[in-house]
Parts: structure tokens; C-alpha cells; sequence
């Protein structure tokens, strides 16, 4: 009987030392890869990728030049030109839409006609945003048509305009003589004349023609203006391509890529210092974009500036940011012990049309560590700690790097964030594929343990053994007169629960007699807040009934 007694003891002692080890192991919270990013509520300049990872990656969203930050103004002899914003811009497609028959203007001012023979190329192919519009995969391909449907549009019929400019992307496909890639065209003087503006290709350059467009300020006479780019277009590589026209001198201006191709003057002489003549539409007109063109377009825009150099770049300078909503760790107190990243560079510059997205992908692929490539592109991560979700925001960010060991970062929410910069070229953009929050839990104190209840004459003696935790700060006594609720509010001492500090003992006074009450105790390592605790589990519930006439032993 002595050994049954003893292995049992054994027995009990080794389950105590695992389940107190076992209690303060480490865990683990996973963000992103198969755990989604829903996480990553708040969002500035980020998008997901899913054609990167077996999971979907966050990385930089490509810039659509809809953001004043993408722009600069001029100085010198650019000293003219206006800083490009939203509120110039007089058309914007976005060929975002994974249906053609979805294209629209953004800016509301025009309509679009789309044939049944463009197609949307999806994010992986788009120069900008979600995606790019596709022309030419059939012999008879029609263009899409361009009208203007407000009075408010730059080019509705007898407006004269001052400045303009005009920009898009294109992706050739073989870039053969004759191909058109935009036009306008309208009548001048009823149907006397024709007003044309036209985009074509010859010999690997793009030449521009604008006939009966820009006219005398009385009205008289027009003028006919022709030039072309000295760079060869690349077929199978995106360009950009802007006109800008600046009133003030007369100036048309031609660029590719954002360098200087061509300058041209709108005035009686052809140069600088000469009546200006400007533009004046005319009736019906209407853009024809793709008309005899194979490839992809994006982003083609109006705006009714003479803007500065726009910017060029896949992603803006600025590059983006993540951060995660807060994120509960389970237990006050918890302490964050490293957070684990994966991730790499991602590079799609010039994707050839028609192949397989993944075979096209410079992805450099490492786990942990600094996230900081060749080219310049890096990502950068921060973490703070709270107690309360809502107090966040009070704590100052702290700098990390994935893998490696975190100091002084606890507290029951935890909140990541991650600052994503593009390549020095802006072609590239790193990308997170997820996170692991290693952390351990707080070590609460175990509870009291041999609890007993005495009854008395309106009152209730309460005992116990100390907890065997070295970090007990205090004891937490609930009380109620309802099974399992253990709120009560009859005590002297006040309600349910009841700080009594590092004592063993307690008398609650102020209980009915003949009433049956419900005692538990836990045990509290801090304080973490006002009635606010850091306490660990219940001890076992006794039960005790107060009557008139009783005395303690």
C-alpha cells in the first residue's frame, strides 16, 4: 500500500513540473501564406500577387499616376509646365476590368464603344494596376471608340483649348509600318473640312500628325504639323509615350520613356515668340484607339495641364505599407520572442505577351533576415505591444529583423507593419509571403490550492495553501450566490472579485444567512490596469451558508 502511495506521488509530481512546462511553451501565429492576409487590414500602395508563391504574396501596387506624389513640378526651362494632379485629368482609362465590355473612363467625360474583338490582359501582362487592353488578335480587329459625352470633356465639340497633354503606354507586338494606335478625328466648318489628329508606326518609330487642329486666334486659318520620334520602339517592351502642348509658347512636345524626342512650335513662324495658335474642335469627334494596332495598351490618359514629366516608373519612389489589425496573443503579459519572414524580389519588366506568367518572374526567394536586394528594392519591419487593442497606438514602433531574437516587446495584442521600397529603376518590388509570431505566453501563477469555507453568523472564513508559483503578487477571491457566475455583490469588502493581497486567509463579512454562496480563488502575478488583473486559473469551488447564531471554531 506504502509503494501504491508513493508511485502515485510520483506520478502527480511529474505531471505538475510537465503541465507548468508545458503551459509556457512557445506558440506560434501565422500571417499570410495559407493563413490569408486578411490580417493586413490597413493597406497604403499594396496589393496581393498570386502568381509569385504556391500562396498569394503582398508587394508594391503598380503606379497608375493617379496620385500627386508620382509628379513633380518644373523649374528652369520647364518653369511652364503644371504639376500633373487628379482634378486635370480630363480622361482616364485604366483598362483594369477583366472584361473589355467594363472599360470605362473614370473621369466620367466620355464614352466608350468596346468591339467584341478586344481583349483584357490580366495584371500579369498590364504595365500599371489590374490590367491592360489587348488589340490585334484577329485579322479584322476594331478599334475601341472614344466620345466625348459632357460638355465639361476637353475635347466636346467647339471647345478651344489651351494647354493638353497627352500620354498612354503601348506593348507592340511586332510593330510592322502603318499600324495605328490612336486617332481623332472630327469636322471643321460643317463638313468643309476634316480635323484629324493621328499615332502611327514607320519603320519602328512613332509619328504624329495633327491636320487642321490647332487655329489662329481669329479663327481664319489653321495650321497642319507633322513630326516623329527618333527612337526605335521595341516591339514586346512597354513604352511610355506623352504630348504635351504649353499655350504660353507654342510648344509641342513629343516624349518616350520621359526623354525629349521631339519639340515643335504651334505659331505663325514655327517658333518661339510668334502668335500661338490653338487648338479649337470641331464637330463629332471621336478617339479611335487600336484601329490598326497589335498589342496591348494602358493607362491612356488626357489632362488638361501642359504637365511635367510624369512619372515612368512600374512602382512609385514612395513605396507602400502594411499594417496588420491587432493581432491577440491569448494572455496578458505575453512576451514576442522573434517573428519569422519570408519573401523575396520580384521583377516583371517587360513580360512577353502570350507566355506563361510564372516562366517569366525574376523571383529571388530567402527566409528571414534583411530584406534588402541588389537593386535597391528592400522591405522594412516595425512591431509594438499593448494590453488594450484600442491603446495600440500609444506605443512607439520598434524596428526588426526577421529571425532575429526581439527584446521588450509584450503585451496581450501585438501589431506588425512592414514599409515595402521599390528597385532604384522602380522595375521591381519585394514581396512578403508570410509571417510567424513566435511568442510565449505569460506565466500566470497557479492557483491556490486546499481551499476551505467555514460558515458564521453573516460571514465566511475562507483558507488556503499558498500557490506554488514563485511570482504571486496576490489573491483574487470571487464570490456569488449563483452557481458558476461568481459575481456577487453582498461583501463588505466589496464586490466579486475581491483583492486581498498575499494572504492565505480571509474573513468576508456582510452575507445573508440562509443563503448558500460560491467561493473560488485565483492567484494574480500583476496588476494591469485599474481592477484590472494578470491572474491566472480558478482553484476549486467550495461552498459555505451563513446562519443566525453561528460562531467560527
Amino acid at each position: 500500500m506504502k509503494n501504491i502511495l508513493v508511485f502515485i506521488c510520483i506520478v502527480y509530481m511529474l505531471l505538475f513540473v510537465y503541465g507548468s512546462i508545458f503551459s509556457v511553451e512557445e506558440r506560434t501565429i501565422l500571417l499570410g501564406g495559407g493563413a490569408t492576409w486578411r490580417t493586413a487590414e490597413n493597406r497604403n500602395g499594396i496589393t496581393e500577387l498570386g502568381s509569385v508563391r504556391p500562396h498569394p504574396v503582398l508587394a508594391l501596387s503598380s503606379n497608375t499616376g493617379m496620385t500627386v506624389h508620382g509628379y513633380s513640378s518644373a523649374s528652369g526651362v520647364m518653369g511652364n509646365f503644371t504639376a500633373m494632379r487628379e482634378h486635370a485629368l480630363d480622361l482616364s482609362i485604366s483598362f483594369d476590368a477583366n472584361d473589355p465590355g467594363h472599360f470605362r473612363d473614370n473621369t466620367g467625360n466620355y464614352r466608350l464603344s468596346i468591339p467584341s474583338d478586344v481583349e483584357a490582359a490580366g495584371r500579369a501582362f498590364a504595365r500599371a494596376g489590374n490590367g491592360a487592353a489587348l488589340f490585334g488578335r484577329s485579322a479584322k480587329s476594331s478599334p475601341i471608340i472614344i466620345q466625348p459625352q459632357s460638355s465639361n470633356a476637353l475635347f466636346s465639340s467647339g471647345n478651344r483649348i489651351r494647354d493638353f497633354s497627352i500620354e498612354f503606354w503601348i506593348y507592340p507586338l511586332n510593330l510592322e509600318n502603318g499600324e495605328q494606335i490612336f486617332s481623332w478625328v472630327s469636322s471643321r466648318n460643317g463638313c468643309l473640312s476634316v480635323q484629324r489628329i493621328t499615332c502611327t508606326t514607320s519603320r519602328n518609330r512613332i509619328q504624329w500628325s495633327f491636320i487642321n487642329f490647332f487655329t489662329s486666334v481669329n479663327g481664319n486659318s489653321s495650321m497642319n504639323i507633322e513630326f516623329s520620334g527618333n527612337t526605335a520602339i521595341i516591339p514586346r517592351t512597354w513604352s511610355h509615350h506623352l504630348i504635351r502642348f504649353d499655350a504660353s509658347t507654342g510648344m509641342v512636345e513629343y516624349l518616350i520613356n520621359g526623354s525629349t524626342e521631339a519639340i515643335v512650335y504651334a505659331t505663325a513662324s514655327g517658333r518661339e515668340s510668334s502668335e500661338v495658335f490653338t487648338p479649337v474642335i470641331g464637330g463629332n469627334g471621336v478617339f479611335l484607339l487600336g484601329e490598326r494596332f497589335s498589342g496591348m495598351m494602358d493607362e491612356f490618359k488626357i489632362h488638361n495641364v501642359c504637365v511635367d514629366r510624369s512619372s515612368i516608373q512600374r512602382y512609385l519612389p514612395a513605396g507602400g505599407r502594411i499594417e496588420t489589425r491587432a493581432i491577440d496573443l491569448g494572455e496578458n503579459n505575453s512576451g514576442v520572442i522573434r517573428v519569422d519572414a519570408t519573401g523575396g524580389r520580384v521583377n516583371t519588366r517587360n513580360v512577353p505577351a502570350g507566355r506563361n506568367f510564372n516562366n517569366n518572374i525574376e523571383n529571388e526567394y530567402r527566409e528571414n533576415g534583411r530584406f534588402r536586394f541588389s537593386d535597391d528594392s528592400e522591405m522594412n519591419f516595425f512591431i509594438r505591444a499593448s494590453e488594450n487593442p484600442y491603446l495600440l497606438n500609444n506605443s512607439r514602433w520598434e524596428n526588426f529583423t526577421p529571425g532575429a531574437a526581439v527584446s521588450g516587446i509584450k503585451g496581450r495584442y501585438v501589431q506588425i507593419a512592414v514599409d515595402f521600397y521599390p528597385s532604384a529603376d522602380g522595375e521591381s518590388s519585394p514581396y512578403l509571403e508570410g509571417l510567424s509570431v513566435v511568442f510565449k505566453p505569460s506565466e500566470t501563477p497557479l492557483p491556490p490550492r486546499n481551499l476551505s469555507a467555514i460558515a458564521s453568523d453573516g460571514s465566511v472564513m475562507l483558507r488556503w495553501r499558498h500557490s506554488p508559483a514563485s511570482n504571486t503578487a496576490g489573491y483574487l477571491v470571487y464570490y456569488s450566490d449563483v452557481r458558476g457566475e461568481l459575481f456577487g455583490r453582498d461583501a463588505l469588502l466589496g464586490p466579486s472579485p475581491i483583492d486581498v493581497g498575499i494572504t492565505n486567509n480571509v474573513l468576508i463579512e456582510g452575507l445573508r444567512n440562509g443563503t448558500l454562496y460560491y467561493f473560488r480563488v485565483a492567484a494574480y502575478d500583476k496588476k494591469t490596469g485599474e481592477n484590472s488583473y494578470n491572474a491566472g486559473e480558478f482553484s476549486a469551488e467550495v461552498t459555505a451558508r451563513p446562519l443566525s447564531g453561528l460562531i467560527l471554531p
